[in-house]
């Protein structure tokens, strides 16, 4: 039962919550075996720079520390309120959720090349970012913390910088992503909201990652078959191939010579079908 369970949450998670928390854990699990030396992913720049280890701007964003209470703090963290935004202001919106990721990484990374900022694993940072973009999205949401008091959403943010005090972790990863999350949302939220102007709108190589990915939707797609109602990145041949089936069962009660012609499938946006009237009258007077 209880593997049942665990099988039905896990398929149940939205797929970029889902890829980041497992590829978090599957990290920190590798670690405590032994598979690997911690270094080897932690960020490092005189490593980056002089060695062009550059895989350690992206692995350092997914090892959240060893096996402990705040490790398992910051994985249900992920698990909770990154699958809130992905079902919620992200719904069907796979690779703007996908391109929030990367965005919020990218201060981060600036950030961390300042010695005082300075931190040899971002994961913690990058959870802030998720955190941050969620309280500023659930503003009003009332949070219950511990069954013990109620907070706004708006504040959660600060509620969970003040928990890594009380645990004894450090504040400046905490900081770091609060900053990185408020300069997505301006960007992506506020400044449009005040401008009319979307300066941060997801790269086009984003969506082709998602659509190669094969998971999640995206309405806004700029690889979307407009004509069709369907949102998941699905081969557009399959639709197109759907609306021949339509077109030649409709034409089954027709002449053998008008099923060959319907079976070309009509555009859905032409008008009247005048792109195939040639071909209409040269079926008509045969």
């Amino acid at each position: 039962m209880c593997a049942i369970f665990s099988s039905r949450y896990y398929n149940s998670i939205p797929p970029v919550t889902k890829t980041y928390a497992v590829t978090c854990l599957l990290t920190t699990c590798a670690y405590e075996l032994g598979l690997y030396n911690i270094t080897n992913i932690a960020l490092i720049y005189s490593d980056v720079f002089k060695k062009f280890q550059v895989w350690k701007l992206i692995t350092s964003f997914f090892f959240l520390g060893p096996f402990s209470l705040t490790f398992a703090f910051r994985l249900l963290t992920i698990l909770y309120y990154g699958t809130q935004l992905e079902r919620g202001p992200f719904d069907k919106r796979t690779a703007d959720l996908l391109w929030m990721y990367i965005f919020g990484a990218m201060p981060i990374l600036v950030m961390a090349g300042i010695p005082y900022f300075w931190s040899p694993f971002l994961g913690p940072s990058l959870i802030f970012v998720i955190v941050y973009v969620w309280s500023r999205e659930f503003k009003n949401a009332r949070v219950n913390i511990h069954g013990l008091f109620e907070l706004k959403g708006f504040y959660i943010a600060w509620y969970m910088l003040a928990a890594d005090m009380v645990l004894g972790n450090p504040l400046k990863p905490g900081l770091v992503g609060i900053a990185a999350g408020h300069l997505y949302y301006f960007l992506s939220v506020l400044y449009p909201l005040s401008s009319g102007n979307n300066i941060l709108k997801t790269p086009r190589w984003v969506h082709k990652l998602v659509a190669f990915w094969g998971e999640g939707f995206q309405i806004n797609s700029p690889f979307r078959n407009e004509s069709s109602s369907g949102d998941v990145f699905r081969g557009r041949g399959r639709r197109l191939n759907g609306a021949r089936t339509t077109a030649s069962r409709s034409s089954a009660t027709t002449s053998e010579a008008a099923e060959t012609y319907t079976g070309a499938a009509e555009p859905p946006n032409s008008a009247g079908g005048a792109a195939f009237r040639g071909k209409g009258r040269r079926l008509g007077s045969g």
